[in-house]
C-alpha cells in the first residue's frame, strides 16, 4: 500500500505502566520496523487527562529501554496537540461532514450495540439539533457503504460504518477531542506507513480510514496482533489488575512474548539478554507467522509471577 520507506509507531496511553499485553503490542511494532530496516516512534497518547497518571509516560519509556525497545526521535505527545486536531475538526465542520450533538450517555443507554459493545448512534442529532437541545459533542456522518481494507494478520475485512458503527464522535462533550480523530491527524503527521497494534483496536480502522478520506490524508499499512488475556478470558489490562512489567526477569518475559507472536526463542537462547532476543527475533521476523487467536499470559511463568524490582 506504501512506497515510502518503514515508519512505524508504538503509541500507549499513559493510564499506568505497560504490562505483559502491552509489551506483546510493543514488541510486535518494533520487530515488523527493525525487519524492514524501517524507523520506530513512540506516541504518548493521553488525549484522555483524567484516565492518565502522573508520572506514567515516564515509567513506560524506562520501560521500553528496559526490555530494549529503542525508539527513533523525539516522543510525540497527543496532549500537547489540540491545534492539529483543531484545525482537521474546523476542516470536517467546513465540509459538512461533522455536525453537532446533543445526546447524553443516559438519552442513549437505550440504543443498539454493535459487536465491540459500542453505542451504535441512531442518528438523532444527524438532521439538526432537537429544539431548545445545546450542542455538546461533534460527531462525523458515515455513509451506508461497505469500507473494505486489508489487514496483514487478519487478510481482507469489511465494515458497514452506518450499520455497524454509526456517525462517531471527534469531540467529545468534555471538549477534548477523540481518539479516532487525533491518531488519524498524528499518523499522518508522523509519516506512519505501517501500523501494528493490538487486535482490539481491528474494528476502528475502518473509521480511521473514513476520516482520512475526508482529510486528505495517507492511509498505512494495518495488522492487529492477538490480544493477551488473564485466565477468565479478559484482556490484559489496567482496568483487568495487570500487573505491570517485572523488572527483573526481562529475558524470559521477553521470550514468552516472542512466543506468543509465534516466534518462539530456541532453548540455547534461554539466557540471552534482551538485546540478543530481539536481535534474533528481528532476524527472523514473518508477520504470516503471528497468530489471530487471543493468546493466554501463563500465570506460573513470566509476567506474574517474576519479582520486582
Amino acid at each position: 500500500m506504501n512506497s515510502a520507506p518503514y515508519v512505524g509507531r508504538f503509541a500507549p496511553s499513559p493510564s499506568g505502566p505497560l504490562h505483559f499485553g502491552s509489551l506483546v503490542a510493543a514488541v510486535a511494532s518494533w520487530l515488523d520496523a527493525r525487519a524492514a530496516g524501517g524507523r520506530w516512534l513512540v506516541r504518548m497518547e493521553d488525549l484522555d487527562r483524567p484516565r492518565c497518571e502522573p508520572g506514567a509516560a515516564d515509567i513506560i519509556l524506562r520501560q521500553l529501554e528496559a526490555y530494549g525497545l529503542a525508539w527513533d526521535g523525539a516522543v510525540l505527545v497527543q496532549s500537547q496537540r489540540d491545534d492539529a486536531y483543531a484545525e482537521a475538526l474546523d476542516a470536517l465542520k467546513e465540509s459538512g461532514a461533522a455536525y453537532p450533538c446533543a445526546c447524553t450517555r443516559s438519552q442513549l443507554a437505550q440504543a443498539p450495540r454493535n459487536r465491540e459493545g459500542e453505542i451504535l448512534y441512531p442518528g438523532t442529532c444527524r438532521n439538526g439539533l432537537p429544539a431548545g437541545a445545546v450542542a455538546r459533542a461533534w460527531r462525523v456522518r458515515v455513509p451506508d457503504v461497505n469500507t473494505r481494507f486489508h489487514d496483514r494478520i487478519h487478510g481482507d475485512l469489511q465494515q458497514n460504518l452506518a450499520h455497524e458503527v454509526g456517525d462517531f464522535i471527534v469531540r467529545r462533550a468534555d471538549g477534548l477531542f477523540a481518539y479516532q480523530l487525533a491518531v488519524v491527524v498524528d499518523d499522518a503527521f508522523q509519516g506512519i506507513t505501517h501500523v501494528v497494534r493490538g487486535a482490539d483496536l481491528l474494528w476502528n480502522t475502518p473509521r480511521q480510514i473514513y476520516l482520512q478520506t475526508l482529510l486528505g490524508l495517507p492511509t498505512p499499512s494495518y495488522a492487529h496482533v492477538p490480544l493477551i488475556t488473564n485466565a477468565a478470558g479478559q484482556k490484559l489490562s489496567k482496568q483487568t489488575l495487570a500487573p505491570a512489567l517485572p523488572g527483573t526477569g526481562r529475558s524470559a518475559v521477553l521470550a514468552q512474548a516472542l512466543a506468543a507472536l509465534g516466534h518462539p526463542p530456541p532453548a540455547e537462547l534461554a539466557d540471552a539478554e534482551p538485546a540478543e532476543l530481539l536481535a534474533w527475533a528481528a532476524a527472523r521476523w514473518n508477520i504470516e507467522k503471528v497468530p489471530t487467536r487471543p493468546a493466554v499470559a501463563n500465570p506460573a511463568q513470566a509476567p506474574d509471577n517474576l519479582p520486582d524490582p
